[in-house]
């Protein structure tokens, strides 16, 4: 394994990177390395148990929630949004359903729309971030009118998120946090993973720094604690925790799995497919997290034969990108 190593630390030197790189091939830790620093202005440097935001790669704990509770039928996918909003979030269509939100399809309006951003590092939340703490904090700039029809095509929607950790709140009875805690994060046995609120990180969460130089960091650009669009904080190990977890059915059964891994959309822009709050096909077969926003960057690509599965994590903006694609061609062609 010291030519793989060798290889990836090449890729570090050539593109630079802050974070940690964790490579599993047939089971087995391949490589697990950090980068960088955790906090630049104590000279803090990463470490391999290092906590980062996920950013989007949190995604997937709220669609693994979801599942759960559709698994105990206090959901179900074609619950409708409507049937548990109430008078809340008018605009959203009365044919939205929880399965619409979960495959990026309800059409419904985004208060983040990513294609509008052209610089994540300038970017600010039309809310004040200090404010956004609980999932009732984000009615206000979750109101905004539907863009196409429900089901009628792919399109990236990070409020479709928020809302779906409203809907399990709301059939639950439940904190969105605590139900992530339950029905996730307990299950699949993760014990480095919380939603820690920005501005009051631990020691060993990594601060998310802007630009790849500075001190500048993300705590004014996003909410001081994530939510069902993102923003978990997790560690490379319980990344690949959750993995061996969602294979064996410990977090939601076996054929909710497959449901999860089917196929709901054509291939987007990136060319990668999407199922019920998951991505496909990085390379044929593969299940995938990631995300990036100002500050943090995650991707963890996972072969579910059990041949590799491959974690970055990173404080950075876009940090995992484009390393994680050239550590990818190089654990794919062995």
């Amino acid at each position: 394994m010291d030519e793989l190593a060798a290889a990836i630390d090449a890729v570090v030197a050539d593109v630079g990177f802050s974070g940690v790189i964790r490579v599993d091939l047939g089971g087995a830790v391949a490589f697990e390395r950090a980068y960088g620093f955790a906090h630049r202005g104590l000279g803090v440097p990463n470490r391999v148990d290092t906590r980062f935001g996920l950013a989007s790669g949190g995604k997937g704990f709220t669609a693994l929630t979801v599942m759960s509770l559709v698994e105990r039928g206090e959901l179900a996918l074609a619950t409708t949004a409507r049937s548990l909003l109430g008078d809340d979030l008018p605009l959203i269509d009365d044919r939205v359903t929880v399965e619409h939100l979960l495959a990026h399809r309800s059409g419904i309006g985004d208060y983040l729309d990513e294609d509008a951003v052209d610089d994540w590092t300038a970017y600010v939340l039309t809310a004040p971030p200090h404010a956004l703490v609980d999932t009732r904090d984000f009615l206000p700039i979750l109101g905004h009118p539907m863009r196409h029809e429900p089901g009628e095509r792919f399109a990236y929607n990070n409020g479709g998120f928020v809302v779906l950790a409203l809907l399990a709140e709301r059939a639950t009875g439940r904190s969105f946090h605590d139900l992530v805690d339950e029905r996730v994060c307990r299950p699949a046995g993760l014990r480095a993973t919380a939603f820690l609120r920005a501005d009051e990180l631990p020691g060993d969460a990594a601060v998310g720094y802007l630009h790849p130089d500075g001190l500048r960091t993300n705590v004014f650009h996003l909410p001081v604690r994530g939510n069902g669009d993102g923003g978990i904080f997790s560690t490379a190990a319980d990344i690949h925790a959750l993995w061996d977890a969602f294979d064996a059915g410990r977090i939601v059964a076996p054929g909710l799995v497959v449901e999860m891994v089917r196929p709901r959309s054509e291939s987007p822009d990136d060319g990668l497919r999407h199922g019920l709050g998951l991505w496909l096909d990085a390379v044929p077969g593969a299940v995938e997290l990631h995300g990036f926003d100002t500050g943090a960057s995650s991707r963890s690509v996972h072969d579910p034969g059990g041949a590799f599965t491959m974690t970055l994590l990173s404080n950075q903006t876009a940090g995992t990108w484009p390393v994680s694609e050239r550590v990818l061609e190089l654990v794919t062609a062995r």
